[in-house]
């Protein structure tokens, strides 16, 4: 069994959540994954211990799971 490290984990894991154009109009009105795909970012500047960087992404992760924020234009 590989030994990652929790940046790693957490790393792959932010990979695999980022919405890309491909993914973009399947998961476009999904507050849920737009939420998912913020949070694991914020960890990421978490586990640098870079605070004020995850705060934003947290925030916005919050307002996508309160529908304060609606989903963006297409990113083409």
């Amino acid at each position: 069994m590989v030994n990652y490290s929790d940046q790693q984990l957490i790393q792959t894991l932010a990979e695999r959540l980022i919405i890309s154009e491909a993914k973009w109009h399947q998961l476009k009105s999904s507050p849920t994954a737009h939420a998912r795909e913020q949070v694991a970012i914020a960890l990421l500047f978490l586990l640098k211990d870079q605070p004020m960087e995850a705060l934003p992404r947290l925030r916005q992760a919050v307002g996508w799971l309160d529908r304060t924020i609606s989903q963006p234009s297409c990113p083409k």
